[in-house]
């Protein structure tokens, strides 16, 4: 089966955060990059549940927590850019993330809609 779209570009946003915690622990951050890392990649990881779930009730559910991780990580971007605890611009992760959101939001919406 062919990867969905919100399933590459997940995928693609969890690498662009890997990157990110690197760059971050590498400025000795450790506290806020140790949660953007866990939020950030498991957007995709309950994406791909999602696309292994055994009926629309359970694809509904993890995609609901693909959402609810997407907006933890948008929170923790949104805390890196406004605390100035280091020099790092996360304006790119902050609209890929974003961009999840409103993908992930529509399908939640559209799976309750037809179940």
């Amino acid at each position: 089966m062919a990867e969905s779209i919100v399933g590459k570009k997940s995928f693609e946003f969890a690498l662009e955060i890997i990157r990110l915690y690197r760059l971050l622990q590498d400025k000795r951050e450790f506290v806020i990059s140790t949660q953007l890392l866990r939020s950030g990649t498991s957007v995709g990881a309950n994406i791909e549940e999602a696309n292994a779930g055994y009926s629309r009730k359970d694809f509904q559910y993890k995609m609901s927590l693909a959402s609810k991780e997407a907006r933890e990580t948008r929170y923790w971007l949104r805390l890196l850019q406004e605390s100035k605890l280091v020099d790092v611009d996360v304006a790119t992760e902050l609209l890929h993330v974003d961009e999840l959101i409103r993908m992930l939001t529509s399908i939640v919406k559209t799976t309750s809609e037809s179940t």
